[in-house]
């Protein structure tokens, strides 16, 4: 079971850790042209995609759980069908980005505010990285796919080879072409494509024997697609629910003063970093559950979980001692302003104790997906958004001013960690 998890988790780490790294890549480019437009028309115009994205990753997150099962109980027929229709809801929901591109982009440009310059560049940035919407949705089903078949080197291969292709094709399109933000887009672009293409011959060379021939019938069987989306728009109303909050935690960070919300920022990269891994495990979690509760396999199940946590429980005080110890020297990497290191000493303690109060959620996360109760999943963020972090922020915002959101957040990550514990039973074990 351990090396089952490692096995998984880690290529799922470092596919993780690929996305945040293109992210600087493409900042330090745009930083080294001597225009700080570059930048926030970068910044503008990936922050509209990330929210879009990140609305959508139930798609990946519900392919995992329905192909796990699928392949747990030895269904090849079945897993084949979660493949195509995966595909179908993801190219279909990209078509319909791309005909609403204009007043989405609308919309977007009313929220975000920057200087007419940023907001124009963001503009051309926004229409030429929309193309790339069936490629990325495409891709997001294909990941949970082969996640759910317990594979995690081969989305962890394409991750790599896309942000090398997008690395690479930054510098030609910025270096040799002499184009700028618009450079950044059409690389991005073309190197989602070419993703797809070689995730579309590793699906013929290895997994061939899915790629059977059906009806447009069966794959979009009424019973079946009704299954489909209320999984999928569970863990859509969850993960809106999840952005919410951390866009919630920065608007208020803002209202703040500048010094709180660029302190705010910097230290909320130590929970990213934290996520990145606990994420690892939560994928593992998500294959290797699944594929218990697919075999209809309770006593595998519960084994399953009790050894996600351990791992789970192993990456927690890790990371507290890491971010105990090398505070300071971290913080040191991110920022070289006294002032703001400074400010920082006065939340140190909510950063080091981040990782414990938060790593539960992540691996129920995981364990839930793969099982698909997503009923549960959804149930649990809107009491633990609505009922603790809201009006946590709001009662204790009086007695200990900007602490209060980091007070909130832990809040919010331990009761979302307890609920899901106290419904496992119901939920998700079988016996």
């Amino acid at each position: 079971m351990h090396r089952q998890i490692l096995r998984l988790s880690v290529p799922n780490v470092i596919t993780n850790i690929t996305v945040p790294l293109l992210g600087l890549v493409d900042l330090a480019m745009m930083g080294h042209l001597g225009n700080p437009v570059f930048i926030g028309a970068i910044a503008l115009g990936s922050t509209i995609f990330n929210i879009i994205y990140s609305s959508f990753a139930f798609l990946r997150m519900g392919t995992s759980g329905f192909t796990a099962q699928a392949f747990g109980a030895g269904q090849k027929e079945e897993i084949s069908l979660v493949l195509y229709r995966s595909l179908g809801v993801g190219l279909l929901l990209a078509l319909l980005l791309i005909l609403f591109q204009y007043p989405i982009q609308w919309v977007a440009f009313q929220i975000l505010d920057g200087s007419g310059e940023v907001t124009m560049l963001a503009r051309e940035y926004f229409f030429i990285r929309i193309l790339a919407a069936p490629a990325t949705l495409a891709l997001y089903a294909l990941f949970g796919w082969f996640l759910g078949l317990q594979n995690a080197k081969i989305p962890m291969i394409l991750a790599i080879v896309i942000n090398l292709m997008n690395i690479v094709l930054n510098f030609v399109f910025i270096f040799g072409f002499g184009m700028k933000s618009d450079g950044v887009a059409l690389a991005s672009v073309l190197a989602q494509y070419t993703g797809l293409l070689l995730a579309a011959v590793l699906l013929v060379v290895k997994y061939r024997v899915y790629l059977s021939m059906f009806a447009p019938a069966v794959i979009f069987q009424i019973t079946a697609l009704r299954k489909f989306f209320k999984v999928n728009a569970d863990i859509f109303v969850r993960t809106l629910l999840l952005l919410l909050v951390l866009a919630f935690f920065t608007s208020k960070s803002a209202g703040m003063g500048d010094d709180i919300l660029a302190v705010n920022t910097l230290l909320f990269q130590f929970f990213f970093i934290f996520s990145y891994f606990a994420d690892g495990f939560a994928f593992a979690g998500e294959a290797l559950t699944g594929k218990a509760k697919g075999a209809g396999d309770g006593p595998l199940l519960r084994k399953t979980v009790k050894h996600l946590f351990r791992w789970g429980w192993g990456a927690a005080i890790a990371f507290f001692l890491l971010f105990m110890l090398g505070f300071n020297p971290l913080l040191r990497m991110l920022t070289d302003s006294i002032q703001l290191m400074e400010l920082s000493q006065q939340f140190r303690y909510w950063v080091i104790l981040l990782p414990l109060t938060s790593f539960a959620a992540f691996i129920w996360d995981g364990v839930y997906i793969g099982v698909t109760a997503s009923k549960a999943m959804r149930n649990t963020m809107i009491a633990a958004t609505f009922l603790i972090f809201l009006p946590a922020y709001y009662l204790s915002l009086p007695i200990i001013g900007s602490h209060s959101l980091w007070l909130s957040l832990h809040l919010f990550m331990v009761s979302r960690g307890i609920l899901l514990w106290w419904l496992k039973e119901k939920a998700i074990y079988m016996e």
